[in-house]
């Protein structure tokens, strides 16, 4: 896809593969990913946003991941392998997790018998296509799946990667390396036939790449020279952001921070490789955090919050340098919430990133606010609000009565109740993206939101039902995305 196609009025969904509608415990690469492409091309939307996609650690955040590069193997679909003739029926409605692993590992065994020879042929493709990081990876989920620890706590000669010892690992768990390359397999084979549907449908798929790495990961694992670790793999310093408008004591991640002199030395390979593997997923990306390529806030390791941190200045100039030499001009958003500075800005408009702008941030502090309209530029993507954020409608009940006055006042006192004021002002900024949560284009209050920085339970679970769409919802929302401009080119 050409990044040149972002230079035009656009309107998008954001919406996680896991809040698909479905019989198994999150939404999934089957068919209700596909009908929900249709809905979205059908109402003149032409980018479906969504969060990363790899697999979730036990919080179930999909910003700390096993891997930068593998799917996660809940959101491959059962019904697709009923069809292939490899699942023999999924699961009775509704069913949880575990069901669905012991369907998945059903499938591959009748893979095994009654595969034809196009698709075994296509499974060893896709083997040497993504050698480059699926080799390191399913030998790690696999030992990881055995020894049920981090990786800097396995044996010395595992934790080392030395080549007795990943010898044996391989011969140990040959069964279980064959049938995570299979799994890998099978997502990226779903996730091809839903990339070839929203082409059809005029529908870009936009992606979300954290700037960080979990501790507890394949690439750490595998290039831990690239990270700042100890000689034993601990973390010395981890990622995290100062105090702000989401916590008042900062946000401590956790995630190792990189050595961007090693990451220059090697060429920057880790994110060449990284970069390749997001293009093949997705049309657009989202780089999280962005700030972070400018400079980083390191947070020591001992540190229980945020606070001690500092800022510490970074690479990503070279690196995105090399990275268009890699791939010429790349199709990526600039998250650049929260305090930015001047040299982050000017990173972000060398490399020609749109950035962010968030509607709900706007009514808090006068004109001078740069999330207000008026204030968007045409190279940004508007918000009413982020998987970060309340809904529209709860983030509008919960607002003091002044404030609310306030925000009514400035929309033009709407006779429409919340949220759609505020949609239809995202997409009547000047911003050539919009995006707007599908939880707001159903109207839906503030229990159904997404996510809560700064808490760890409740979070990522959120599902949307087709009896949510209400008969008249299309209409609307197709009106909306033709009255201001954003409908898909003819």
């Amino acid at each position: 896809m050409s990044p040149d196609l972002l230079d035009r009025r656009r309107a998008g969904l954001l919406l996680h593969l896991t809040s698909l509608p479905g019989a198994g415990p999150f939404g999934d690469l089957g068919w209700e990913a596909h009908n929900f492409v249709n809905f979205a091309a059908d109402c003149g939307f032409t980018l479906w946003q969504m969060l990363p996609v790899g697999p979730p650690q036990g919080s179930l955040s999909p910003y700390q991941t096993s891997s930068v590069h593998a799917g996660w193997d809940q959101l491959i679909g059962l019904d697709p392998l009923v069809q292939d003739g490899w699942l023999d029926a999924a699961p009775p409605a509704p069913y949880d997790a575990a069901a669905k692993s012991r369907a998945l590992r059903r499938a591959h065994g009748g893979f095994k018998q009654r595969a034809d020879d196009a698709a075994r042929r296509e499974l060893e493709a896709f083997c040497a296509e993504q050698a480059y990081w699926l080799d390191d990876y399913v030998l790690y989920q696999a030992i990881h799946d055995e020894r049920k620890l981090p990786w800097w706590q396995w044996p010395k000669g595992l934790r080392g990667r030395e080549s007795r010892a990943l010898g044996q690992a391989r011969k140990r768990l040959a069964d279980e390396l064959d049938y995570l390359i299979w799994e890998q397999f099978v997502f990226f084979r779903q996730w091809r036939a839903l990339h070839e549907h929203a082409r059809e449908r005029g529908v870009l798929l936009f992606g979300d790449m954290p700037i960080f790495v979990a501790h507890d990961s394949a690439e750490v694992w595998a290039r831990p020279g690239d990270f700042d670790l100890t000689d034993t793999g601990e973390t010395r310093n981890v990622a995290g952001v100062p105090p702000d408008y989401f916590s008042a004591t900062g946000q401590r991640w956790g995630n190792p921070l990189y050595r961007w002199d090693r990451l220059a030395a090697s060429d920057y390979k880790f994110w060449i490789d990284r970069m390749h593997t997001q293009l093949r997923l997705f049309d657009v990306v989202r780089i999280d955090h962005f700030r972070g390529f400018e400079s980083f806030w390191e947070v020591p390791g001992d540190a229980e919050t945020a606070i001690e941190g500092r800022w510490v200045p970074a690479g990503g100039d070279a690196l995105f340098a090399r990275l268009e030499q890699a791939f010429g001009r790349l199709p990526l958003v600039a998250e650049d919430l929260g305090v930015i500075t001047d040299a982050v800005t000017a990173l972000r408009k060398k490399y020609r990133m749109p950035g962010m702008k968030i509607l709900q941030f706007a009514f808090d502090s006068g004109p001078g606010n740069p999330y207000l309209p008026f204030r968007h530029s045409r190279d940004a993507v508007v918000y009413t609000g982020t998987h970060d954020n309340d809904t529209t409608r709860g983030w509008y009940e919960s607002l003091p009565e002044e404030a609310r006055r306030s925000v009514d006042e400035y929309l033009g006192l709407p006779g429409e109740d919340m949220p759609w004021p505020l949609v239809r002002t995202a997409l009547g900024s000047r911003a050539n993206l919009a995006i707007l949560p599908m939880q707001d284009v159903l109207g839906l209050g503030g229990d159904h939101r997404m996510n809560t920085p700064g808490t760890a339970q409740g979070n990522w679970v959120w599902r949307f039902t087709w009896q949510q769409v209400t008969p008249e919802l299309p209409a609307r929302l197709t009106r909306l995305v033709q009255l201001y401009g954003r409908a898909p080119a003819r």
